[in-house]
């Protein structure tokens, strides 16, 4: 089926369908960074010779976050559809697609953080150690200050691969830029609404790296 939209239908599917992407994304996003840093310092706290060595409780989470790595993005956008919708109650929707997009997210933001904090100098660590600092001091007196802008450089990265992801939830009816780009761009053949979703993809993603990597320079800088 062909379909022809004039400008203005244009330019308010394409509104609307960026504020949907943008939603899926800063909502996930937020999600991420709760659930993916933590999971991420526990990976690195709990390793061996780490400051809370915890080696069964490592092995099990590094599996888990190896699995959901592991896993294509498009197959756990299926697979979690029973899940999706216990917790919000449909699978259609950018509210829908905040779950899967969010699960995909947060075994690769988890690594991130785990690679972060290793590049924290040990000396640092082993200083507040022998002072008689807590592991929760090492924490947050040390590992996550050092490792910011390697951190900041991580939710950056992670934002991008969030637009991607919000694009592929279109797949199953998740609204944003990937759903306006199947619905009108691929089933009606409607170029200019492939071309226009493209070029407002590639704009998020300009916009988010630039603005991630001017952000870790200036962090750079002051330390």
């Amino acid at each position: 089926m062909r379909g022809s939209l004039d400008i203005n239908e244009l330019w308010q599917l394409m509104a609307q369908a960026t504020l949907e992407t943008l939603y899926m994304v800063a909502l996930a996003g937020v999600f991420t960074l709760l659930f993916g840093l933590p999971l991420g310092v526990l990976l690195f706290i709990s390793r061996r010779g780490g400051i809370l060595p915890l080696p069964r409780v490592n092995a099990l989470i590094g599996t888990l976050v190896n699995i959901g790595r592991s896993l294509p993005f498009v197959v756990l956008l299926i697979a979690l559809i029973p899940f999706t919708r216990l917790v919000v109650g449909t699978t259609l929707g950018s509210s829908a697609a905040v779950v899967p997009i969010t699960l995909g997210a947060v075994p690769f933001f988890a690594r991130i953080v785990e690679s972060a904090l290793d590049e924290v100098a040990k000396g640092r660590i082993e200083a507040i150690l022998s002072m008689g600092g807590s592991g929760w001091h090492v924490i947050s007196k040390v590992l996550l200050p050092e490792a910011l802008p390697a951190l900041l450089a991580g939710v950056t990265l992670t934002l991008v691969m969030l637009i991607g992801f919000s694009s592929m939830a279109g797949v199953i009816g998740g609204g944003g830029l990937g759903d306006l780009a199947i619905r009108y761009g691929y089933q009606r053949f409607n170029q200019p609404v492939m071309i226009g979703t493209v070029v407002v993809l590639v704009l998020l993603v300009q916009i988010v790296q630039m603005t991630g990597d001017r952000l870790v320079r200036r962090l750079a800088h002051r330390r």
